[in-house]
């Protein structure tokens, strides 16, 4: 079932109704009655006659009409059965404050999974539990209690009720936005994260989606959705729990899986999410980007009268990945001829006191700017606002000509203009006005540039937008007969671990270059096979039971005639045994030593929000140390296999140091895509690892492979595919 039903309710029944205006259920219909929502009430409360005027009922199933949606304000113990009552009377909704269930331990999660069962009996949607509840603004529907909540083009979603109450408080008091919904998620049992961008994108007044996030339980379907909804509404996301101390914090919240890892930031960036790391930077983010056009080029200009702040500016926006393009001749020229000499017209602009006298000129010289092909957004800094109480009550009114002015410019140039101003908590009236046309005004510099820098952010996603991962997996559909009978064999002989011949033989398939190993079950074999081969060689344990080959001392390198072949045999045999007793033992595997060249490692696992996600980074024995890795969502492009490379810090190591030749990128690339096709071809796969592969100036070595599977009993897709 949809949500209409449920955030945009026609009636509601208040479960544990109440005339003690402490109570949540007193609150509710008071505000409810107070802010003038137009749907029909019904207070339910077996105790009482009348509350407010309203007649109460003694239980749900009891109201005579149809009713939407259930705020039950009464102790966790209690849902159960006030759900079933909820369901008698065909009730499509509710909104389950009360605390004490999944985020309490494993009591509360029973005492959970109960009230989730009682709502998909009775075909119930729910909000919640642990929840402060719900508004729509639109409607007046307050099922929160919050009084003077503004209006705008916002919706909110958090799983913090001080968040909410944090940002709902912001948009009041230095803003001119507000909100369209507000829903605090709470446990996320039913509806999840995925259902109210969905619901949120189709809503025709809402122009942003603003979340706070401390755990998300189907993380997979949340990208897949906020792929859709990024393309025609920005989403701005706060998590938390980045630390082990905010982990845990988090999850006393809302009982969800929470911790804002490298995976987690990266994928939701992928999905062309704004990631907020700093909470005062929040709702300014959502502000600018629900208000103002993206900037398209990711160039902008800064027009300052100080040097100081326009260079703290340029600095920090270079920081944030923002150009500060040198102005075009035609537009330093038109600059000079209406600002002093010692003005600086290259960018930043300064304007050196050009507007001590008339500060209408900020408005002359941002239609200069913005007619700039190179430029695509303007920041302004400084003292605009303060001129009349600076210098001369007089000079106000040209600033707020200024202000209508750069207002209007922003619709006509369809550019977008942010504001810092050093007078923004005096509230003169011209900051008010350019909020009216949209445009943002802080008083932190920092902030000011941060919605810059989103601004930016968001127009490069778009640009990129159809070259971007959808998040959707095509299981099995690249497999091969050869890969399928690999690990059905495995699978078949009780093993969860491919051999590394068959790890190897399963990439061959795929396209990925292999070295030309042999099986050797004896040491005979193995100097046979050796002979066979150019160069020195290696031998490696092979055995299933056996995964980290170094440890049972059953690596051999660079072995160059049949005694130190069969000797090595020998020993690595007798290691291997003296390691694991029990250890299932195919033979050694005789590999060819390859050249030298860039160690790096590639791998994949099951994240736990995301399903299959993939790493690389430098490899070799301090990649644990280093930890130069990046991550990414699967399934990738070969855009976001390449970026992947730029992106960790030895990267420009494969382009070769010193005047050596670059190292072999594209193979590279070939491979990781080679790694994609592979886990969406086979979702018995639970991870493979691949350390290290040693690239080289043409092509590349997979030295040493490892791959694991799931038990057969788990070896459905690991991520929805829709």
């Amino acid at each position: 079932m949809g949500l209409e039903h449920v955030l945009n309710a026609g009636s509601v029944a208040v479960v544990g109704a109440s005339k003690v205006p402490t109570k949540r259920g007193y609150q509710t219909i008071r505000t409810l009655l107070d802010e003038g929502y137009e749907g029909i009430i019904y207070p339910v409360n077996p105790k009482e006659k009348s509350i407010m005027g309203l007649h109460c009922f003694p239980s749900v199933s009891e109201i005579p009409e149809d009713v939407d949606v259930a705020l039950i304000a009464t102790p966790a113990r209690t849902v159960p059965a006030v759900l079933e009552d909820c369901g008698k009377r065909g009730v499509k909704g509710a909104v389950i404050l009360a605390t004490g269930f999944g985020e309490t331990g494993a009591e509360g999660k029973a005492l959970e999974n109960k009230v989730l069962e009682k709502a998909w009996q009775n075909q119930i949607r729910l909000i919640g539990p642990n929840t402060s509840g719900m508004i729509n603004l639109k409607a007046n529907l307050n099922l929160v209690g919050l009084k003077d909540t503004p209006k705008g083009n916002i919706a909110l979603l958090t799983q913090s009720g001080n968040m909410a109450l944090t940002l709902i408080t912001e948009a009041k008091l230095q803003s001119r936005k507000g909100f369209t919904y507000y829903v605090g998620v709470g446990n996320e049992a039913d509806i999840r994260f995925h259902e109210y961008l969905e619901f949120f994108q189709q809503d025709p007044d809402t122009r942003a989606i603003l979340m706070y996030v401390e755990g998300m339980r189907e993380g997979r379907k949340f990208l897949q959705q906020a792929y859709k909804t990024t393309e025609t509404k920005p989403i701005i996301l706060l998590k938390s729990g980045r630390s082990s101390t905010g982990k845990q914090s988090a999850g006393s919240h809302t009982g969800a899986l929470a911790g804002m890892s490298r995976v987690a930031k990266g994928a939701f960036e992928r999905a062309g999410i704004i990631v907020i790391e700093n909470s005062d930077e929040l709702f300014p983010a959502a502000e600018t980007l629900s208000s103002l056009p993206p900037i398209k080029n990711s160039k902008i200009a800064i027009l300052a009268d100080g040097g100081g702040h326009a260079t703290i500016a340029a600095d920090t926006l270079t920081d944030l990945g923002v150009d500060i393009p040198e102005l075009e001749e035609k537009t330093k020229r038109k600059l000079r001829a209406i600002l002093p000499g010692g003005a600086a017209v290259r960018n930043p602009v300064d304007v050196a006191g050009g507007t001590d006298d008339n500060p209408a000129i900020f408005a002359d010289c941002a239609n200069i700017i913005l007619s700039d092909p190179r430029v695509g957004g303007l920041l302004v800094v400084g003292l605009f606002g303060g001129y009349g109480i600076r210098f001369a009550a007089s000079l106000a009114m040209m600033e707020e000509d200024a202000a209508h002015q750069m207002g209007k410019m922003v619709k006509s140039r369809n550019k977008p203009i942010v504001v810092h101003s050093l007078y923004n908590s005096e509230k003169p009236h011209s900051l008010d006005l350019l909020r009216y046309y949209g445009v943002p005004v802080y008083g932190s510099l920092d902030v000011a540039c941060k919605c810059m820098g989103v601004l930016a952010q968001y127009g490069r996603y778009l640009k990129s937008y159809h070259a971007v991962s959808n998040f959707v997996f095509n299981w099995g559909a690249k497999a091969k007969p050869e890969g399928r009978k690999l690990i059905d064999n495995a699978l078949g002989e009780g093993r969860l671990v491919l051999l590394e011949s068959e790890a190897k033989q399963l990439f061959k398939l795929h396209g990925a270059p292999v070295t030309g190993d042999v099986l050797a079950k004896t040491a005979d074999a193995a100097a046979d096979a050796a002979g066979q081969m150019q160069g020195n060689v290696a031998l490696k344990i092979s055995s299933p039971d056996i995964l980290h080959k170094s440890d049972a001392n059953g690596v051999i390198l660079n072995l160059s005639n049949k005694k130190q072949i069969k000797k090595a045999f020998t020993e690595i045999m007798r290691n291997a045994k003296a390691y694991r007793a029990d250890a299932r033992i195919e033979g050694v595997l005789v590999c060819p030593m390859v050249e030298k060249g860039v160690e790096v490692i590639i791998g994949t696992k099951i994240d736990d929000q995301f399903g299959p996600v993939i790493m690389y980074g430098l490899g070799g024995v301090l990649v644990e140390i280093i930890k130069d890795v990046t991550f990414r969502v699967l399934p990738i492009t070969r855009r976001t296999a390449q970026k992947m490379i730029e992106e960790t810090k030895s990267s420009p190591i494969l382009n070769g140091v010193r005047g050596e030749a670059p190292y072999d990128k594209k193979a590279l690339v070939n491979l990781l895509m080679a790694c994609s096709e592979i886990i969406e071809a086979y979702p018995q796969i639970h991870e493979l690892d691949l350390n290290p592969v040693i690239v080289h100036h043409q092509g590349l070595s997979i030295v040493d492979a490892r791959i694991l599977l799931k038990p057969e009993k788990e070896s459905q897709p690991a991520g929805p595919t829709a």
